[in-house]
């Protein structure tokens, strides 16, 4: 059996199809156009969030194949950060059958080498209170869990 290599890059044209897909995956809540429209904005250069995207392809015998992604923006501040110019990962996803295999460290290894070449000197992430699956990935990668939070918004209409 052979081993399979792993490659982290940026998102191409011709990823749009493998990435909306894993955009679904992670925000099944959101409406389906809206995710569509945002890729769209982001290949023709018209979307200011994500900053960049990058993507971690499995290559074997068989192919290669898009198993995860990571999208990554600059916040001027950041729950536990000090600095106004702060990396964050706005979206990390690798697919259940990438899990455990580096993938993910991968992605996060990239994403904050975006960071630093940005000028960043801190790199952030969030996620639901509830997610204990990413809350446990996130540790795993040296993440240190500064604050949990309960967000609220009320419609002014």
């Amino acid at each position: 059996m052979s081993k399979s290599r792993l490659t982290v890059r940026h998102v191409t044209e011709g990823d749009k199809a493998a990435w909306l897909e894993m955009r679904r995956a992670l925000w099944p809540e959101d409406v389906d156009d809206e995710h569509s429209v945002e890729v769209a904005r982001f290949l023709k250069g018209d979307l200011k969030n994500p900053l960049a995207v990058l993507l971690a392809a499995l290559e074997d015998a068989a192919g290669a194949r898009i198993v995860g992604f990571a999208e990554l923006n600059i916040r001027p501040y950041a729950e536990g950060c000090s600095t106004d110019r702060v990396g964050f990962l706005e979206g990390w996803f690798v697919a259940p059958s990438a899990r455990r295999q580096g993938v993910g460290r991968a992605l996060v290894a990239a994403a904050e080498e975006w960071a630093r070449a940005q000028g960043c000197s801190e790199f952030a992430s969030d996620t639901l209170v509830d997610n204990e699956v990413s809350a446990a990935a996130h540790h795993a990668l040296g993440f240190e869990e500064v604050e949990v939070i309960r967000c609220f918004r009320k419609s002014l209409a």
